[in-house]
Parts: structure tokens; sequence; C-alpha cells
């Protein structure tokens, strides 16, 4: 592995992800995985379901 390779690795395992990136990376992968088993799949859909989740999950937490 090349020096410069090396260096970024280390810089990339020091750095923390906001919960904004780490919920786009999770939809990233919801909506790869998903569309890969059916092509009808849209990342439209995938960001609908994920916000009704949100709001089930911020109502129960409210209750």
């Amino acid at each position: 592995m090349g020096e410069e390779l090396q260096k970024l690795i280390e810089i990339a395992k020091g750095v923390t992800p906001t919960p904004e990136h780490r919920e786009e990376q999770r939809r990233s992968f919801a909506y790869g995985n998903t569309a890969y088993e059916n092509g009808r799949i849209t990342r439209e859909m995938v960001n609908q379901q994920a916000e009704k989740l949100a709001r089930t999950a911020h109502d129960r937490k409210g209750s």
C-alpha cells in the first residue's frame, strides 16, 4: 500500500460522521440493496419510507 493511501486511511479513521451523514449513508445502503433485487425501487421510495419510520419513532418517543 502506498504511503499516501496509508495517510488517508489514518485520517479517515479519525473522522466521526454526523447524524445527517449516517442517515444519508443508511438510505443509500437501503436503496442499493433493494434496487439490486427489485429494479422498480426508487430513491424517492426509500426516502418516503425512511421519513415514515422517523415519524413513527418520534411519535413513540413522545408517548
